[in-house]
């Protein structure tokens, strides 16, 4: 696919996967996440992509949200095909065997707010807003963001949230544990950076059986079964047997993700 809405970029194994419409603050339309999708399909399949850094062109928003216009056309059957597609899409991103890290740079709103809940962890600057507005379009989330608000925030406040449709800044999603951090806008890209470049530092197969069996819990699975599993999987792998004898040797270990 040829990509118009989004900018990538690859170094040092961190794919930078940027949405590129800053006169519409990056809001996501139709093809914008197609584009997204089509983005975590090569994350998926290219080994030399290592981690990924979700972040929005510009230093007003990350994504302000879905394209009202094109909500404004839906009828009860195009929504629920509209639903399910983003949260297809949102599922690959949270899914993902690798880390992907959400910097967001400003306005997270709606769409954007689901957006960045389906990544694995979430850097704010200190400009970013949070928020799912949807009620005062007298609609509701959804790609997701009735099921993972609650997750990351508790059902009670992801609630008044959500009937609120208030906005909340950065300090107040750090203190409710939507965010991991929060940086000045300047040096947001660079710490999203570190933190990616020292989780892909780790063994690539144990980084995803984590993400497997965190999510596990979350999609009613049985949640102990699936470590049970994993842990198992990751004790058949080369790297299991290099981590264990660097950490007796006192050596760093040197992971290939076999």
């Amino acid at each position: 696919m040829e990509f118009v809405n989004l900018h990538l970029s690859l170094e040092a194994g961190i794919l930078t996967i940027k949405v590129n419409r800053p006169t519409k603050l990056n809001a996501l339309n139709i093809k914008t996440m197609e584009e997204v999708s089509a983005a975590f399909d090569k994350v998926y399949d290219e080994d030399d992509i290592k981690g990924v850094i979700l972040t929005g062109e510009g230093e007003k928003a990350f994504v302000a949200g879905a394209d009202i216009k094109e909500i404004g056309e839906l009828n009860p059957m195009s929504a629920r095909k509209f639903a399910e597609k983003g949260q297809e899409t949102f599922a690959k991103i949270e899914n993902c065997g690798k880390p992907v890290v959400a910097a967001v740079n400003g306005f997270a709103l709606g769409g954007g707010c689901e957006l960045a809940m389906s990544c694995h962890i979430r850097l704010a600057a200190e400009n970013a807003r949070f928020g799912q507005p949807e009620i005062n379009l007298g609609i509701i989330p959804g790609y997701g963001g009735t099921q993972r608000l609650p997750m990351l925030i508790g059902k009670s406040k992801a609630l008044e949230l959500m009937l609120t449709g208030d906005m909340i800044n950065a300090e107040q999603a750090l203190q409710l544990g939507l965010v991991n951090a929060v940086y000045p806008q300047a040096e947001l890209y660079e710490k999203a950076q570190a933190m990616v470049q020292k989780i892909i530092t780790k063994a690539p197969i144990a980084i995803g059986q984590i993400v497997d069996s965190v999510n596990a819990f979350y999609n009613s699975e049985d949640g102990y079964q699936t470590e049970a599993n994993a842990f198992a999987n990751c004790c058949k792998t080369e790297d299991f047997k290099e981590g264990t004898a660097a950490f007796l040797e006192k050596r760093k270990p040197e992971f290939k993700g076999k």
